[in-house]
């Protein structure tokens, strides 16, 4: 099924996500469907639970788009155990559609999570795997992008959203 994709405004964006402690449960592997064509429906690359208005720790990243069946990845309770290197790149978010910003990041990360049985399991990322690895583990700690640009460009964005919420342009 899919989701509506949760807007900028919406109070679950800036919370802390709750950790998920039942494993391999029908719910939870149709959560993770969800999240999937939810993502793909919104032609992103990666989703975390609270953009579909729920608040768990959980995420997924699939880089190729759904081209490929074995890229995707499912984080569950994820945590970043190392960072290496510097990348600046243009971020952008499903949450917060068509403001893109130069964001600095990690240019290489290993996240320790779960999967949806349970297993923990380590992975390592590069380039724009380590940006969506920093990215939707953000989300789940209630960071969104935008507070990795700088104090001015982030209230011009918060003006322009206001006023599209005014308009009645932003839901």
């Amino acid at each position: 099924m899919t989701h509506t994709i949760t807007k900028y405004g919406q109070p679950v964006l800036e919370q802390r996500a709750e950790a998920i402690t039942e494993f391999d449960t029908p719910e939870l592997h149709k959560l993770v469907d969800d999240m999937f064509d939810s993502m793909y429906a919104a032609r992103g690359v990666g989703l975390a639970a609270p953009q579909i208005g729920v608040g768990k720790r959980i995420a997924v990243i699939d880089l190729t788009t759904g081209e490929d069946p074995a890229q995707k990845i499912v984080l569950i309770n994820p945590e970043i155990v190392s960072r290496e290197g510097s990348q600046t790149s243009e971020e952008g978010c499903l949450s917060i559609p068509t403001f893109r910003e130069p964001v600095t990041r990690a240019q290489k990360v290993t996240v320790r999570a779960k999967d949806a049985s349970g297993k923990e399991f380590e992975m390592t990322g590069e380039d724009l795997l380590a940006r969506a690895f920093q990215h939707e583990t953000d989300h789940l700690d209630g960071t969104l992008y935008i507070s990795h640009v700088s104090p001015l460009k982030r209230d011009l964005i918060r003006r322009k959203i206001r006023k599209l919420q005014k308009i009645g342009e932003w839901g």
